[in-house]
């Protein structure tokens, strides 16, 4: 797979992002990395660098790499995951990232269903830019509920993330305009704001408030609209990822994804997410390969529906596109999000596809959280008790 290293820059009528944040010229970002052994192993690694913008192809020698699935707008499950991967410490009013060298990789859908979204965008971005400073690296992959917010598509909002967005505009002009202290700082202020607003669990949405429901919509609007600052958080990330041989994507990678280009994927989503859209209102600007329809990055379901519910033919066509699919692109295994395991995170396509989502949103199955952990390209499954753990090989004798 041929990597362009590029940087993108803005034509007119694009929306700069709220703020840099460490970008290096030509696209290629190398983060810090010290001496010391990797966590894998005790294998030690030279510096992470990131090929494309946004990352496409990464590249994080003698990494442990950890995949978390959907966690849709629950705060504090995403806390319980983070901090049974061993990656994140709470302490009072902080977020402090504990995984020194290692990368995470969260595979989409923050957005919808539940009430803390924004706050959990700041918390992946707070831990990144921690994890930078010791070796390790945060990315986020974009899901199907990210591009529907972009387009204005509000149906899974849950009341209380509505509330949120109003709450984050009021701190966001408490630090006078200042995106990146408002943006990064939330995670370690919104609960007590919540508190303080005297905010019910699920948003105080009685019928008659309907001025405190158009006060939601016109703050959610106004942050995740197509050149909105939380829309230009959202472009930083790709819709698929090459971490060293691991392709990660929300809901699957096919072979005419990767005939049409990764890399053009990610840039068109990208800045499709930047424009503010006052120019043209054609609705082809939207990339309809990676966003829309049922075999689109984002949608597809080909590698994540539950064996039950599939044929033989289905099964065994799955595994064939799987194996094509990561053959053309050179990659060991795929990771992908989107449809909620039963069963928790597992394997499927002859070992080829991890799902990842288990649905661990209270707006979801409220599960137990699980997580997908990676070194030297053996992954294992991370469970709440550690007695659960249990490595490649014993999860394929349960499937």
């Amino acid at each position: 797979m041929a990597v362009l290293s590029l940087r993108l820059t803005a034509p007119s009528g694009f929306a700069a992002q709220p703020y840099p944040r460490n970008r290096g010229a030509g696209g290629l970002v190398a983060f810090s990395s010290s001496s010391c052994r990797a966590a894998a192993g005790g294998v030690t690694g030279g510096p992470i660098t990131v090929a494309g913008d946004p990352p496409t192809v990464v590249s994080a020698p003698g990494r442990r790499i950890v995949a978390i699935g959907d966690v849709h707008g629950d705060l504090y499950q995403t806390r319980d995951a983070l901090t049974m991967a061993g990656l994140l410490s709470v302490e009072a009013d902080a977020h402090v990232w504990t995984g020194g060298r290692t990368v995470l990789v969260q595979v989409g859908d923050i957005l919808d269903r539940g009430e803390d979204e924004v706050a959990i965008l700041s918390l992946l971005s707070s831990l990144n830019e921690q994890a930078k400073s010791q070796g390790g690296a945060v990315f986020q992959i974009i899901g199907n509920h990210e591009t529907m917010n972009v387009e204005g598509d509000f149906r899974f909002v849950d009341p209380g993330a509505f509330d949120e967005c109003t709450r984050f505009l009021e701190y966001l002009d408490e630090c006078n305009g200042n995106w990146d202290d408002a943006f990064l700082n939330w995670v370690n202020v919104a609960e007590r704001r919540k508190t303080q607003n005297g905010a019910l669990p699920n948003g105080d949405w009685s019928p008659w408030n309907f001025v405190k429901k158009q006060k939601g919509f016109d703050a959610r609007t106004s942050l995740f609209k197509r050149g909105g600052p939380l829309a230009c958080e959202l472009a930083r990330h790709p819709v698929v990822l090459r971490v060293n041989d691991w392709i990660f994507c929300h809901g699957g990678l096919l072979p005419h994804h990767v005939e049409y280009g990764i890399e053009r994927m990610n840039r068109e989503v990208s800045m499709w997410m930047k424009c503010s859209g006052k120019d043209s209102d054609d609705e082809t600007d939207i990339p309809f390969i990676a966003t829309r329809g049922y075999d689109s990055v984002v949608w597809s379901r080909l590698y994540s529906q539950d064996p039950a519910e599939r044929t033989p033919r289905h099964v065994m066509l799955s595994s064939f596109i799987a194996e094509q699919t990561l053959k053309t692109v050179g990659a060991k295994g795929m990771v992908v999000g989107h449809t909620p395991q039963i069963r928790g995170v597992n394997c499927k396509c002859d070992g080829k596809v991890w799902c990842v989502d288990v649905g661990m949103s209270y707006g979801v199955l409220h599960s137990k959280p699980e997580v997908l952990e990676i070194v030297n390209d053996r992954p294992r499954v991370l469970k709440k008790h550690r007695d659960d753990s249990y490595d490649e090989m014993e999860v394929l004798d349960y499937l």
